[in-house]
């Protein structure tokens, strides 16, 4: 929470009972505990770190990596969803988060956020990109290119996603910005 009008009352609970909960936090690497804003008023957020906010009108399911998902009104249920080995080796953890219902969803991104619209049809994203999807999209992960690509290029591995849906692609990623800044970060003196 950045900021919040005076006439909106905070609540902090564990969403999903202390079970439900611990799911969320252990899995899915969101917190074990959920804020509720509550009243009339204007209500500011803000991301852990530099991107956009990207607000998303669903009625159905919508699965987001973890670190995506910023706020949802009442009507959405957050959950975790196995998302295999295949999401282990493409660096986004073992799980995703998993969003039900009908409501507002509100993601944040590190970069900008940009829609890519799928219609039976194939499409390939660097794995550190991903940040969210619509029910009606799976996806393998894979090498780009062959054995020398993969370890040389800094490409890697990739996330090829198939189907009907919309996929939801960060400009910038964790990883590339912090392999640019450990290497320019002071010394320290000996």
């Amino acid at each position: 929470m950045v900021h919040m009008s005076p006439t909106i009352k905070l609540e902090t609970k564990a969403k999903g009972g202390v079970f439900g909960a611990l799911k969320r936090s252990m899995l899915g690497g969101e917190s074990f505990f959920i804020n509720t804003f509550r009243g009339p008023g204007t209500l500011g957020l803000a991301p852990p770190y530099p991107g956009d906010i990207e607000a998303l009108e669903i009625n159905g399911t919508f699965y987001a990596q973890s670190g995506a998902f910023l706020a949802s009104s009442e009507g959405i249920s957050i959950d975790t969803k196995w998302g295999g080995a295949k999401t282990f080796f493409g660096r986004e953890g073992l799980f995703l988060l998993k969003m039900s219902g009908k409501g507002m969803v509100f993601l944040s991104s590190f970069g900008a956020i940009y829609k890519k619209e799928l219609h039976d049809e194939h499409f390939v994203i660097d794995t550190g990109h991903m940040v969210a999807f619509t029910e009606g999209l799976d996806f393998k992960v894979k090498r780009v290119g062959g054995l020398k690509s993969t370890l040389f290029s800094g490409e890697g591995l990739v996330a090829e996603f198939h189907g009907t849906g919309t996929l939801y692609i960060q400009t910038r990623s964790m990883d590339s910005f912090i392999n640019w800044i450990i290497p320019n970060l002071p010394k320290g003196r000996d």
